[in-house]
């Protein structure tokens, strides 16, 4: 067994350790990872030689949603405008818009979108969701769901769109030039998802010509950003390093995750976060 990847040679671990049978992860998004390495095809193999991976799936749900609570908050109560007013020692009396009474759809409803869903309602928004086609979502505070062939029309009624969701096939490229001008002009985005289920270029352009009020990005096309990608320069922008769940408590928590996981390996018992490579997540 395997507590996290092999980071130097991922695809070469069921080679380099034949005996291999379970890999714990320390994130919950892999399924690029499991693509881009063949790892996905041994999980698929329900032989004796198929390989069992976890995921960490629910251990960053707090660090996250606060991650969105602080992007929607910074935008919506005009922090920029403060910060240039401070270094102009400017004073002038302002109208603030509020969080409570907006509305939010969030696309992911696993774990982390979970929470969101619940920090969001707490704060009096009015919050939507999407999830898998298909599938019914029983979560307090979410006053609806929007289907896929839905998205376009809740997209001009949505303030604050946030991606909590898994980039698969399905969510690569989710959201386009098309759904980022249907937004509303003080809509405020928050990805905290994967940096291709957005239209990087697309939003940039919306970013730049003021057609949103702001976007709060954890993840990126490529990683790390490139000193000379046009998002660094943006006042309407907050960038995060991939690492707006890492938190003091997390190496502890994914720990306590592991343990419980081995007892259940030892033990022959259902292992928490099974990774599907059918939805790839």
């Amino acid at each position: 067994m395997y507590f996290g990847f092999d980071w130097l040679d991922p695809a070469g671990m069921p080679d380099n350790s034949p005996r291999l049978r379970w890999v714990q992860a320390t994130s919950a998004g892999i399924g690029a990872l499991m693509h881009r390495t063949g790892l996905d095809r041994r999980c698929a193999d329900p032989g004796p030689d198929g390989l069992l991976v976890t995921t960490a799936a629910g251990i960053h749900a707090q660090p996250l949603a606060e991650f969105v609570v602080m992007g929607a908050l910074h935008f919506v109560k005009e922090v920029p405008m403060l910060r240039r007013w401070q270094e102009e020692r400017h004073w002038e009396l302002y109208v603030t818009r509020q969080l409570a009474g907006q509305r939010a759809l969030v696309v992911g409803l696993g774990g982390i979108g979970r929470r969101v869903v619940t920090l969001l309602d707490a704060l009096g928004v009015e919050v939507w969701g999407m999830g898998r086609g298909g599938k019914d979502y029983d979560i307090p505070g979410l006053a609806g769901l929007v289907g896929r062939p839905d998205l376009d029309d809740a997209l001009p009624g949505t303030d604050l769109l946030v991606l909590a969701c898994p980039l698969t096939e399905q969510t690569r490229g989710l959201i386009g030039g098309r759904q980022l001008g249907l937004l509303p002009g003080n809509a405020v985005l928050v990805n905290i998802a994967r940096g291709p289920v957005v239209d990087q270029a697309a939003l940039t352009d919306a970013l730049r010509a003021g057609r949103l009020a702001g976007a709060c990005l954890d993840v990126f096309d490529t990683e790390p950003l490139p000193p000379d990608d046009p998002l660094w320069s943006l006042d309407n922008v907050i960038l995060s390093p991939h690492s707006a769940s890492t938190v003091a408590t997390e190496n502890a928590a994914i720990t306590d995750l592991f343990i419980d996981n081995l007892a259940r390996f030892a033990e022959g018992r259902p292992l928490r976060n099974r990774y599907d490579p059918a939805r790839g997540y």
